[in-house]
């Protein structure tokens, strides 16, 4: 796994993050996720919150955004609890970033059926392209760490890169990806098989294969 986060000198977070506010359009997504919960329950709206902020320092940053710890304490404030409580939400959830990440935070799925379908193939590609685990590319693009499973096992190996994900991996579709993305395109997410559109079987069903032009009934069939 990647090593601890590089965390930036507290004066110098406090000094770029402590006038933390939501903008105008934050403020907006603000209300509207505080709306969803009764009076008493605002601490429920930890997570999207800390989500929206993170998401606000990355467009101010041209990052994938992370959580300084004054815009932590700015969320703690807004739904009126302890620090401690959200900074405890923040640190349990990998979907918040503790440290500065790139504009592509890179996350590659080294987990038991990611690592057999090839997960070592995608981290030599990223490591041959320029990317270390757990540290950022020093044009600031990108940031690559490896994480645990992410729900993706039938089309492994697979990454997240923000909030997409890319699968079904091999090295060449890996750098095919890491570069299209260093040029500014959007390659196209999900699987990367031709001809597979989610994670149906590769070469077709072999098992209901009614089902797939109509909503067949199997139950006379099977004696039911």
């Amino acid at each position: 796994m990647a090593d601890a986060p590089q965390i930036p000198d507290e004066a110098e977070v406090r000094a770029r993050w402590g006038a933390f506010a939501w903008s105008d359009e934050s403020r907006e997504k603000r209300n509207a996720i505080l709306a969803r919960y009764p009076a008493g329950r605002e601490q429920s709206a930890s997570i999207p919150l800390l989500d929206l902020a993170q998401r606000q320092v990355g467009a101010e940053t041209q990052t994938q955004g992370w959580l300084p710890v004054p815009v932590i304490e700015y969320v703690a404030r807004e739904i009126g609890v302890p620090y401690m409580r959200v900074y405890e939400v923040a640190t349990f959830y990998t979907m918040f970033n503790l440290a500065p990440v790139g504009r592509y935070h890179v996350q590659v799925c080294g987990t038991t059926p990611c690592m057999l379908r090839g997960s070592d193939d995608v981290l030599a590609a990223c490591k041959n392209k320029g990317l270390v685990k757990g540290k950022t590319t020093p044009d600031g693009l990108f940031t690559l760490t490896e994480v645990e499973c992410m729900g993706n096992c039938a089309s492994a190996p697979m990454v997240q890169i923000n909030d997409d994900n890319f699968e079904d991996l091999d090295y060449d579709r890996t750098v095919t990806i890491i570069e299209a993305l260093a040029r500014g395109e959007q390659p196209k997410a999900g699987t990367q098989e031709p001809g597979r559109h989610t994670v149906e079987p590769l070469g077709g069903p072999t098992s209901l294969v009614a089902m797939m032009s109509e909503n067949h009934d199997y139950r006379p069939e099977w004696g039911a």
